[in-house]
């Protein structure tokens, strides 16, 4: 039975693989397919896990550069940990790359491998963080989120009673879906009633994140405490300030 060239289960295109040391690859990270190019191959591979190790895993040692983005922070980890260079290029100050008048996925590409291959130093390369720590990065603005969403509820339903002649009394967000609804007319208080019991969830949950983030700094992040004994800085500042700073 004859194999189809593409198919939806195609993790990589490798016209022909090179493995001698020396060798520099340029990436142009995409959200489906990625490609890559050497000065004498063109590719590309899906940008996934799958599609990363099938690309690169078997290689001997080489330098890889690709600009920051989206899913640099992950890819360029998960090559570093084979055994490759990898050079994270910040691309916004190479005017060469950013402002060319011939920009395509295969240019750019090959653009990154020749400068690489020069003098990475024309890259401005960047340290990331490491995958966990933008895991946990990610459920600080996850929990901004749903502050912002809390709020917008919140100042929806005060604005939503005035036509009707109500003025909502002061309250901490803490416990307004409470007492908003023992002062709502009835007819009021079934309107709003929905949108009152997701800001009441919105709020479990904010605490939630809360204690789990209060948890990390006393666990994952010891390097907080220091922070957190200034006056006015919290677990949620201090953790956020070390994860912005990464550790390089």
């Amino acid at each position: 039975m004859r194999m189809k060239k593409y198919t939806q289960h195609l993790i990589a295109e490798i016209p022909r693989r090179s493995s001698r040391v020396g060798t520099t690859i340029g990436i142009d990270l995409g959200d489906i397919w990625s490609r890559y190019c050497t000065l004498n191959d063109r590719g590309r591979f899906r940008t996934n896990p799958f599609g990363v190790d099938k690309r690169f895993r078997d290689l001997e040692p080489v330098r890889i550069a690709m600009e920051a983005g989206t899913h640099s922070i992950w890819i360029s980890e998960q090559i570093q940990e084979v055994g490759h260079e990898v050079i994270v290029a910040n691309v916004r100050e190479l005017r060469a790359i950013s402002h060319s008048d011939r920009k395509s996925d295969k240019v750019d590409a090959e653009k990154i491998a020749r400068y690489a291959r020069l003098d990475p130093q024309i890259l401005r390369p960047i340290a990331h963080r490491s995958v966990a720590q933008q895991e946990t990065l990610t459920l600080i603005r996850a929990r901004d989120v749903l502050v912002r969403l809390r709020t917008g509820a919140v100042n929806s339903v005060r604005g939503l009673v005035k036509p009707c002649g109500y003025r909502l009394p002061a309250s901490s967000t803490m416990t307004f879906a409470k007492r908003c609804l023992a002062v709502l007319p009835p007819g009021l208080a079934e309107a709003l009633g929905p949108i009152l019991h997701q800001i009441a969830d919105m709020t479990v949950k904010i605490e939630q994140y809360d204690r789990e983030i209060q948890k990390l700094t006393e666990t994952a992040y010891p390097e907080t405490e220091a922070l957190i004994k200034v006056y006015g800085v919290g677990h949620l500042t201090a953790l956020t300030f070390v994860l912005t700073l990464g550790n390089k």
